[in-house]
């Protein structure tokens, strides 16, 4: 294979097994049946990554409708547990960009609220308190929408997904052939967080996406208004590690559910 057809993402600082903790992601996506594509492992390395190399196109709104049913097929595909790893990776993930990732915890959980406010909101929420990013006032309000999820107040009683984890619209690469997975933090979730955090930063074609998902499964009438608390965490990593107006973005969605 020649050079041009490889795309190696490489980092030395990255930490020990990242790039086999991403590859074991991608594995685990590209095996739902019928699923979205995703981008093709070529080798992996304890600092780099290569994977087949992409040619991007502009996405047209059958290509974004095709996209998200094949999304729901890869939720379809499921996962032992709320939050378990992929196959082939054991411990804790990673989450975020190569040059500053962040701990994503990974302990097998039969309820979404307990997984969902233990491993997501208050790790991400204390991190935030290490570095400053969050006062009193915001830990009181996180934690108390923290303990209202714990409690299973916004379960809908669905079982785990087989989710990307960090599905923001960079994150899609739209080809002749479709759209593309990359750089995923896969685990057993919630499918409404990967369709959340789509639609928080802006996806093409959002409404034939959405359209293309539930055309292949429904969701429940109620999941309107459950977007803004998926979106809760990511809305934390990016405060955590950005900074910005995004403490304020945070607390704004917290703010819905306390």
């Amino acid at each position: 294979m020649t050079d041009d057809a490889v795309f190696r993402k490489g980092s030395a600082t990255a930490p020990p097994g990242y790039f086999r903790w991403e590859a074991a992601g991608l594995a685990w996506l590209a095996d739902a049946p019928g699923g979205a594509r995703v981008a093709e492992v070529l080798e992996v390395g304890e600092d780099h990554l290569d994977l087949r190399r992409l040619s991007f196109v502009n996405p047209d709104p059958g290509m974004a409708e095709a996209f998200g049913a094949g999304l729901a097929r890869v939720h379809d595909a499921g996962a032992s547990a709320f939050g378990v790893a992929p196959p082939g990776w054991s411990g804790d993930g990673y989450l975020g960009p190569v040059s500053e990732l962040l701990p994503l915890p990974l302990q097998p959980t039969s309820s979404w609220g307990e997984f969902y406010a233990n491993q997501r909101l208050l790790p991400t929420l204390a991190l935030g308190v290490d570095r400053g990013v969050f006062h009193r006032h915001d830990v009181h309000l996180v934690e108390a929408v923290a303990r209202r999820v714990s409690r299973g107040e916004f379960d809908d009683g669905s079982s785990p997904a087989r989710i990307h984890g960090d599905l923001w619209s960079g994150n899609v690469l739209w080809t002749a052939d479709g759209a593309v997975l990359i750089d995923p933090a896969a685990h057993g979730g919630h499918r409404e967080t990967d369709l959340a955090m789509l639609s928080l930063f802006g996806c093409p074609h959002w409404d034939f996406v959405i359209g293309g998902y539930l055309e292949q499964h429904r969701l429940d009438a109620e999941w309107p208004a459950r977007v803004a608390l998926h979106q809760l965490h990511p809305l934390l990593v990016h405060a955590v590690l950005f900074g910005g107006d995004y403490p304020a973005r945070a607390m704004a969605a917290a703010k819905r559910y306390r």
